[in-house]
C-alpha cells in the first residue's frame, strides 16, 4: 500500500457561508471550488495549502452524516484523507490487515475523486479516508 500525502482535511461546519471568510479574511487562504455532493448530502468548500486541501463540508439534510456529526459535536474537524493512487488496493490491503471498512469499494466523491472511508474503531478513534492519486494513476 502507497500513501502518497494528506490529501485534505474535513471540517465540519453549520455554514459554508459564514465559515469560508474566516479562512479567507482571517488565514488569505482562496476558496477555489464549492460542489454538492447529492448522495453524501453535503456541500462543499475547498481551499488548497501547500499540497494539502482544506474541505469544509455543510450538511444539506438535517438527516445527513455531517449534521448528526455537527449535533453530537459541535463543528470542528470530522475527517483526514490520505491519497493513494488505488483505493481499491488500498482497502483490500487494510481489509486484509484487519482494518473494518466503511466502504468495501470506491465510490466517487468531491472533485470527482474515488475514496472510501474507514472505521474510527479501527483507525484510534480518526475517520479515516483515503482518496485516489489523480497525479499516480
Amino acid at each position: 500500500m502507497e500513501l502518497t500525502h494528506i490529501e485534505h482535511l474535513g471540517i465540519a461546519v453549520n455554514s459554508l457561508e459564514e465559515a469560508i471568510p474566516y479562512y479567507e479574511k482571517m488565514l488569505g487562504l482562496k476558496c477555489y471550488s464549492i460542489e454538492e455532493v447529492k448522495d453524501q448530502k453535503v456541500k462543499t468548500a475547498f481551499f488548497k495549502i501547500g499540497q494539502t486541501k482544506i474541505e469544509l463540508l455543510e450538511s444539506t439534510d438535517p438527516e445527513g452524516t455531517i449534521a448528526k456529526f455537527i449535533e453530537k459535536r459541535g463543528e470542528g474537524i470530522h475527517h483526514m484523507a490520505f491519497a493513494t493512487p488505488s483505493v481499491k488496493d488500498c482497502l483490500t490491503e487494510l481489509e486484509a490487515k484487519g482494518v473494518r471498512l466503511i466502504d468495501k469499494e470506491p465510490r466517487k466523491g468531491a472533485e470527482g475523486l474515488n475514496i472510501a472511508f474507514l472505521h474510527p474503531k479501527s483507525t484510534h478513534g480518526v475517520l479515516t479516508e483515503v482518496c485516489e492519486d489523480p497525479n499516480k494513476k
